[in-house]
C-alpha cells in the first residue's frame, strides 16, 4: 500500500469517528431532553433529598455568620447541650438493676475484670448495688431514680438512650470524643460545625455560646469548644453567669461608644489593607470579630441580665442572682436561644464519682450534684415548652462515659466511701424537643448495668443525629482540610432513626 493510500484510508477513519461523535451527541439531546428537563426540575423543587444534602455550604468569609439554609429542612433551629464534667452514674439515675442489688458486697465475679481497662481499680473490688430507689413515672413509664424527684415529673417529655458506649476510659479523650468526633486534639466542635453550618439568627450575638459551673473547665480544656480547622469565628464564646458576662466589655475610662466605633473601624482598614494583600479568609473572621465585639457591648449585657426575669421563673429554675452556678446558666441558656443563638453548650464539672471522699461518694457529694442540677434542667424543658420553643429547641443532658457497676478499688487504700470507676461499655443519656420522640427509652444494658446489649450506641450516633435534627446529612456535611473532605463524624456515625418522633 502507497503512503497516498494509507494517507486517505486515516482520513476516512477520522471522519468516521467524528460522525460517529456527531451522531452520539444528537441521539444524546435529542432522546434525553426531557429525562434532562425531570432532573432539572427535581434540582429547583428539591425532590431529589440526597442531591440536595450533597450541595455545598455557601460561606462567605466577609459575612460567616449570615444565617444560612440547612442542607434539608430541620425540625430543630438551635441546640442546648448540657454536659455533666465527670461522667454522672447511670445507675443511680435511669438504668434500673435490681439483679445488681442482690449482688451488692459480693466479691466481683472473674468474668467482669478478665482483659478490661479501667482507670483505678486494682484486684478483686466488690460488687456495688444501686445507691437509690427507682419508680416508674408519668404515662410511658421510665424508670427515673429518686435522685431526680423534679426531672421525674417531665417523663413523658425526653427520650432516654440506655445504651451509650465509648471506647475511651479518661475524661479529656472521652469529652473530646463527645463533642469533636475525636480523642484527640485539633478537630471543630459540634458546636463550631452547628455555626458554621447555619450561622447565626442574631447578628449582634455569638452563634455558639458557652457557660460554665462546678468551679473548674472540663479536664479537656477549652477545646471541646474551639473551632479546630474551621474558620475560628465559629469557635464557642464563654460568657460568665457572674460579674461580666464577657471580659473587657465595658468601655474603659476615657473612651465613649463613638471613639470605640472609630477604633474598631480603623483596625478594620488595616485589617482590609492586610487581606488585600495576603487573600487570607481568616483576616476577614477578625474583621468579622471586631465588629461582632462592638454589637456585643450592648446586647450581651441585656441578654444575659437574669434580674429582670419574673420571680416565679426564679422560683421555678432554682436561679440565684450575682452568682456562679448551674441553674443562672440554664436560665441564661433560654435566654440566648430565645435571642437566636444557634448553640448553647453548658458544662457543670464535679461529677467524678470516684468516693474517695464525702464530696465524690456515690451516696453523698453525687446526690448532691443531683440536687444541683435537677430542679433547672426540669424548668427548661417546661419553659422552653410553655413559651413554644421546645419543638425547635434540641436539649441533650449526658456525660462522657459510665460509672462500674462494682466499687472503686484502689489496692492499699482503705476507703470508707462509695464509689464507681469510669466505665466505657454502658451509660446513659437524655435528649428532648427538637423532633426527639417524647416518653422513649432506646436501648438496655444487661441485667447489672455492665454492657450495653440492645441497640449500642457511640457518640458519633448522637452527634449524627443532632445534625439530623438540624438538617444536615452528617456524611455530606464536610469542609476540607489538609486535601480531604473533614466531617464532624469522621467515617462513622448512624442516625438514631427510632428516636426521631
Amino acid at each position: 500500500m502507497t503512503r497516498q493510500e494509507i494517507h486517505n484510508q486515516r482520513l476516512v477513519k477520522e471522519a468516521e469517528h467524528t460522525a460517529l461523535r456527531l451522531h452520539t451527541r444528537r441521539h444524546f439531546l435529542k432522546e434525553s431532553a426531557m429525562g434532562m428537563g425531570g432532573l432539572a426540575l427535581a434540582a429547583l423543587f428539591g425532590c431529589n433529598s440526597k442531591s440536595t444534602a450533597t450541595a455545598p455550604i455557601a460561606f462567605d468569609p466577609a459575612h460567616p455568620l449570615l444565617p444560612k439554609l440547612p442542607q434539608f429542612p430541620g425540625k430543630a433551629k438551635s441546640v442546648i447541650y448540657m454536659h455533666m464534667a465527670g461522667a454522672p452514674s447511670q445507675l443511680e439515675l435511669f438504668d434500673y438493676k435490681p439483679e445488681l442489688m442482690k449482688m451488692d458486697g459480693q466479691e466481683c465475679p472473674p468474668s467482669l475484670l478478665a482483659g478490661k481497662k479501667f482507670a483505678f481499680i486494682r484486684g478483686v473490688p466488690k460488687m456495688l448495688g444501686p445507691q437509690a430507689k427507682f419508680a416508674q413515672h408519668g404515662e410511658s413509664r421510665l424508670w427515673i431514680s429518686e435522685n431526680l424527684p423534679h426531672f421525674s415529673t417531665i417523663a413523658d417529655e425526653v427520650t432516654i438512650i440506655k445504651s451509650m458506649t465509648t471506647d475511651q476510659f479518661n475524661h479529656a479523650p472521652a469529652q473530646l470524643l463527645m463533642h469533636t468526633g475525636t480523642p484527640r486534639l485539633g478537630r471543630p466542635s459540634i458546636g463550631s460545625w452547628v455555626t458554621y453550618g447555619l450561622g447565626s439568627e442574631n447578628q449582634n450575638l455569638p452563634g455558639f455560646v458557652v457557660l460554665t459551673s462546678g468551679g473548674r473547665f472540663p479536664d479537656a480544656g477549652k477545646s471541646v469548644w474551639g473551632s479546630g480547622f474551621l474558620p475560628s469565628v465559629y469557635q464557642g464564646v464563654q460568657c460568665r453567669s457572674e460579674g461580666d458576662p464577657v471580659l473587657f466589655i465595658e468601655d474603659p475610662h476615657g473612651m465613649d461608644r463613638d471613639l470605640r466605633k472609630a477604633s474598631i473601624d480603623a483596625i478594620n482598614k488595616v485589617n482590609e489593607e492586610s487581606y488585600k494583600e495576603f487573600n487570607d479568609p481568616e483576616i476577614l473572621s477578625r474583621i468579622s470579630q471586631y465588629e461582632m465585639a462592638y454589637n456585643m457591648q450592648i446586647s450581651v449585657p441585656e441578654v444575659m441580665n437574669i434580674n429582670n426575669e419574673p420571680q416565679y421563673i426564679h422560683d421555678m429554675y432554682g436561679t440565684q442572682p450575682g452568682k456562679a452556678c448551674f441553674a443562672n446558666n440554664v436560665l441564661l441558656a433560654r435566654k440566648l436561644v430565645e435571642k437566636g443563638v444557634r448553640f448553647v453548650q453548658l458544662f457543670d464539672w464535679g461529677w467524678d464519682s470516684h468516693g474517695t471522699d464525702s464530696s465524690t461518694a456515690i451516696d453523698v457529694g453525687f446526690i448532691n450534684k443531683c440536687r444541683q442540677v435537677d430542679k433547672a434542667k426540669t424548668a427548661l424543658i417546661l419553659d422552653l415548652k410553655q413559651r413554644g420553643l421546645l419543638d425547635e429547641t434540641l436539649v441533650i443532658w449526658g456525660g462522657e462515659f459510665g460509672r462500674t457497676p462494682m466499687m472503686e478499688n484502689r489496692e492499699g487504700k482503705q476507703n470508707p466511701f462509695k464509689g464507681r470507676d469510669h466505665h466505657t461499655e454502658a451509660f446513659s443519656i437524655w435528649m428532648a424537643g427538637g423532633g426527639i420522640k417524647k416518653g422513649h427509652s432506646y436501648g438496655e444494658t444487661d441485667e447489672i448495668g455492665y454492657s450495653a446489649v440492645t441497640n449500642k450506641v457511640e457518640p458519633f450516633d448522637v452527634q449524627a443525629t443532632i445534625l439530623n435534627q438540624l438538617g444536615f446529612d452528617h456524611e455530606q456535611f464536610t469542609y476540607p482540610f489538609q486535601g480531604r473532605p473533614f466531617r464532624l463524624t469522621d467515617v462513622k456515625g448512624r442516625v438514631l432513626t427510632d428516636i426521631v418522633g
